[in-house]
Order: structure tokens, then C-alpha cells, then sequence
């Protein structure tokens, strides 16, 4: 298959292996869920009655005093006590096998061809690191908002330019995830980040 780069007008071929794969939903919809859960931090920690510091003496005697028995101030029913059922750090990472991932890569970026989403640039740099002179590159091209930048290496001045709109993102071809690539409405993509996907996923 063929795609037309938009800052050129020529064309350059694809592997149909990769950009021209059916849509496989429940594929690509156990991927993200696996990625989405997987940045969850679970970093949240809390004691229990064994964990509290403080004595281990019953503050009073059982019986005879009039108030009701209690064995330690570390009760979970004590203010400054533990907490019944604590929460412990706790790893959320769900594996997925890179044959899946790679599968799933290819439906996203298949479909976006198919829904003409995927615009491929020979070159996108800007030489001044200005928000407006980004805006106006983005216009020229009728392109307006919520579009994602693809680069190889992502160049200081596009990120310095692009991080102010917050409809628009830079990122380099390495931290390209199917959650970004299905977030933005538009993504634009230099010829060598595609180029460096299409040996990444074949």
C-alpha cells in the first residue's frame, strides 16, 4: 500500500502486514486495559494494630473500673490505632505478550490509515522554539487541534513549542503507546519515525 506525504505530495509504500491489518477490538481493548492498569502507582500504604507504634500493656484492668474492657491502645478502634483491613503497596502490572502488543499496534495504526488520521510528514521541525510558530505550521496544513506529534528524535525546539497547547503533543518514536495514538484526533508522523514503527512491529 501506498501513503502521500502531506508536506511533498509523493508517496511512499507501506508494508500491508502492518498498515492494512483488520480491526481486532477485543485485542486492542485487552491491551489498553493491561497498559491503563499497569500505570497505576498502588504506592498506598497503611498500619495495622501489629505495625502502631506503642505499648503492648492493657491500658486498665478487665473488670471493676466501669469502662469497657480493651486490651491495647493500638486497637484499630482507638483513634491513633491501626487499621483493620490495611492497604499494603501492591503491584497492579498485567502482563501481555509482546506478540499481542504488536498485534494490537498494528489494528490502531491500520485503522487510523483507514480513517485518514495517520498524516505522515517527510520532515516537521520548527527552527524557533515559539508556540505561534508552531500554531501557524499546524494551520498551513489544516490542522487545528487535538493532534499529536510523532519525531524519531524529538527535536528541544518542537517540545519547548508544542507543551504550552494542551490540545497538542511531541513525544519521540520510543514512547509511542496505543492510549496516546487512540487519544488525539490527528497524528503526525515524520517518514523516518514510521519507517522506524514498521521494522519495530514487523
Amino acid at each position: 500500500m501506498e501513503i502521500r506525504l502531506k508536506d511533498t505530495n509523493e508517496y511512499v509504500k507501506l508494508s500491508k502486514l502492518i498498515f492494512q491489518c483488520s480491526f481486532n477490538k477485543f485485542l486492542v481493548n485487552q491491551v489498553l486495559k493491561s497498559y491503563l492498569i499497569s500505570c497505576r502507582q498502588g504506592t498506598k500504604a497503611q498500619k495495622n494494630r501489629s505495625e502502631v507504634s506503642g505499648s503492648g500493656k492493657k491500658p486498665w484492668r478487665q473488670k471493676g473500673t466501669g469502662r469497657a474492657r480493651v486490651g491495647s491502645i493500638r486497637s484499630p478502634i482507638w483513634r491513633s490505632g491501626g487499621v483493620t483491613f490495611a492497604a499494603k503497596t501492591r503491584d497492579y502490572f498485567q502482563k501481555i505478550n509482546k506478540k499481542m502488543y504488536r498485534g494490537a499496534m498494528k489494528c490502531i495504526f491500520s485503522k487510523l490509515i483507514s480513517q485518514k488520521r495517520l498524516i505522515v510528514f517527510k520532515d516537521f521541525n520548527i527552527n524557533i522554539p515559539k508556540t505561534k510558530i508552531l500554531i501557524k505550521k499546524l494551520e498551513k496544513f489544516n490542522i487545528h487541534v487535538n493532534s499529536m506529534i510523532i519525531q524519531e528524535n524529538l527535536s528541544k525546539e518542537l517540545l519547548l513549542a508544542s507543551r504550552n497547547l494542551y490540545q497538542v503533543k511531541a513525544i519521540g518514536v520510543n514512547f509511542v503507546n496505543p492510549v496516546l495514538l487512540l487519544k488525539y484526533r490527528n497524528i503526525l508522523i515524520t517518514l523516518s519515525a514510521l519507517k522506524n514503527l514498521e521494522e519495530k512491529f514487523s
